[in-house]
């Protein structure tokens, strides 16, 4: 068992979501690896740029980190793309682009990282799915498929990889990654009163890695100020 600074695999992390996920793990006191197809100058930790969707890739990276960090503790797999488009418009191609980056890639670094993660004594994983698990808009067929088969991926591989490893998923809502210029009324129109912000995912994220989430493994936490829960009908 390690016990050492955890080290955490945080991939998508050049940006955005993934970007604050590891920017508060660093500030946790982890060791952070980032991976993303983008590089990221200002990574808070090592970033290598990989596309996670390719098998070859995510051996790479995994082999890289037993070779230079020497332990992997937490798993955070954030890598997610969009295309939005009517479906007799969406090609097989960019169907399987998508699920590729936002599914199969789970399963490569989920499969790739066992070992290591088993090792840890501490080892979790947290993916990051989307409240379109559960409900959609038009035109986001490949997204949602993607999210809601990650879904169902987390609790499968915390059967099959627990107790040694805990697995939960993460479900964020509207969450402004971009300092966007918002009304009034998106945040209004949320029962918690505002947009989500980045920091509301990291410190989730940041839980379900530490031991103080030690009981949890299986579940999803939906991250949407309330939006999920709230009946919609039209003026």
């Amino acid at each position: 068992m390690s016990q050492s600074t955890p080290v955490a695999l945080v991939t998508g992390g050049a940006h955005g979501i993934g970007a604050g996920i590891a920017a508060h793990l660093v500030g946790q006191g982890w060791r952070v690896v980032t991976a993303d197809l983008k590089s990221a100058p200002d990574s808070p930790g090592r970033h290598v740029v990989a596309d996670v969707a390719e098998e070859a890739a995510v051996h790479a990276l995994v082999e890289g980190i037993a070779a230079r960090e020497g332990q992997l503790d937490g798993l955070v797999c954030n890598a997610g793309i969009m295309i939005r488009k009517p479906l007799e418009e969406l090609s097989l191609a960019e169907w399987q682009r998508v699920l590729g980056t936002n599914l199969t890639s789970t399963f490569l670094l989920a499969r790739a990282g066992a070992k290591l993660l088993r090792a840890s004594g501490r080892g979790a994983i947290v993916t990051i799915a989307s409240t379109r698990a559960h409900m959609s808009e038009p035109d986001t067929e490949s997204y949602s498929a993607s999210k809601g088969g990650l879904l169902a991926l987390t609790h499968a591989l915390a059967l099959s990889l627990g107790p040694a490893i805990r697995v939960n998923c993460v479900s964020p809502g509207w969450i402004d990654v971009a300092g966007e210029e918002l009304r009034p009324v998106d945040h209004r129109q949320h029962p918690a009163g505002r947009v989500g912000r980045v920091e509301d995912i990291a410190a989730m994220v940041g839980w379900l890695l530490g031991p103080e989430a030690g009981f949890v493994t299986g579940a999803e936490f939906i991250s949407d100020g309330g939006m999920t829960r709230k009946m919609t009908y039209a003026e």
